[in-house]
């Protein structure tokens, strides 16, 4: 699957709110467009649909991450405590993670944003082993929860027959 192919990712979105899928199509866009030979990472979680951006297939390698909740989206760099951020629009305290919170197209600071995925995607690259990674601009579903809580659904997982 790639950028183009966006069956599974548009099955994943159905319940969120259409706003939401906007939003997550567009900042989805977005980054392929600047970095079209990383690879998109699809987690169908418990409670949030994240994707991530890595120049690998692997979590280790993310330099950016989407995570789709039910009334906003978190964009963010999985890496983001070793990024700067001169205007401290990051949130988050922890060891690791930092994003924004975006909830408008016509709020998100794309200029900024594409200094700090510069910066973000040459840390990735610095913590990869093998530079010759042999998967490039595919979308690779990483694992579908089978219990899900999602915007006036829980899904769970069925029973097998006996």
């Amino acid at each position: 699957m790639s950028k183009e192919q966006t069956k599974d990712l548009l099955k994943f979105l159905q319940p969120f709110s259409e706003n939401n899928k906007e939003l997550t199509l567009w900042l989805r866009e977005f980054v392929w467009d600047l970095y079209p030979q990383s690879n998109e990472l699809i987690y169908d979680n418990y409670n949030a649909l994240a994707l991530g951006w890595s120049t690998t297939d692997k979590v280790t390698h993310l330099f950016c991450t989407m995570a789709v909740y039910e009334k906003y989206l978190h964009f963010g760099f999985y890496f983001g405590a070793q990024i700067t951020d001169p205007d401290k629009i990051l949130l988050g305290k922890g060891n690791q993670y930092r994003y924004i919170m975006v909830e408008k197209k016509a709020d998100f600071p794309k200029t900024y944003i594409k200094k700090l995925l510069k910066e973000s995607y040459a840390n990735a690259l610095a913590k990869m082993k093998n530079q010759d990674q042999p998967i490039k601009g595919k979308t690779i579903i990483k694992s579908i929860s089978p219990t899900k809580k999602r915007p006036g659904m829980i899904t769970q997982k069925k029973k097998k027959s006996a």
